[in-house]
């Protein structure tokens, strides 16, 4: 359950590679080029590198080739947000527990 957050508290906004859809550019909120491929053998990995140079690591059973133009669409449902750890330390325990 969604307790909230403080005002001003770190977060980390998380999305994950599955949860992105690569679509038409016109029809993405985000534009980019794919810049990277390798088939998983269940699916295709592929890195998108938006034009301000920010990498959109992408999970897909549908492939996008090397240098193609695409739109990155996220459902708002997809997008997690957490507290944000106050140390590395403090995240190092989170995972273990």
């Amino acid at each position: 359950m969604d307790k909230g957050f403080g005002v001003n508290q770190p977060v980390d906004v998380v999305i994950r590679p599955e949860d992105i859809d690569l679509v038409e550019p016109e029809q993405g909120t985000l534009t980019g080029v794919c810049t990277h491929l390798i088939f998983k053998g269940v699916h295709y990995e592929m890195e998108v590198t938006t034009p301000d140079g920010f990498e959109w690591l992408v999970h897909s059973t549908d492939m996008c080739p090397v240098g193609k133009q695409v739109g990155i669409h996220v459902d708002p449902f997809d997008i997690q947000i957490m507290n944000k750890p106050a140390s590395e330390d403090e995240e190092a325990v989170g995972v273990n527990e």
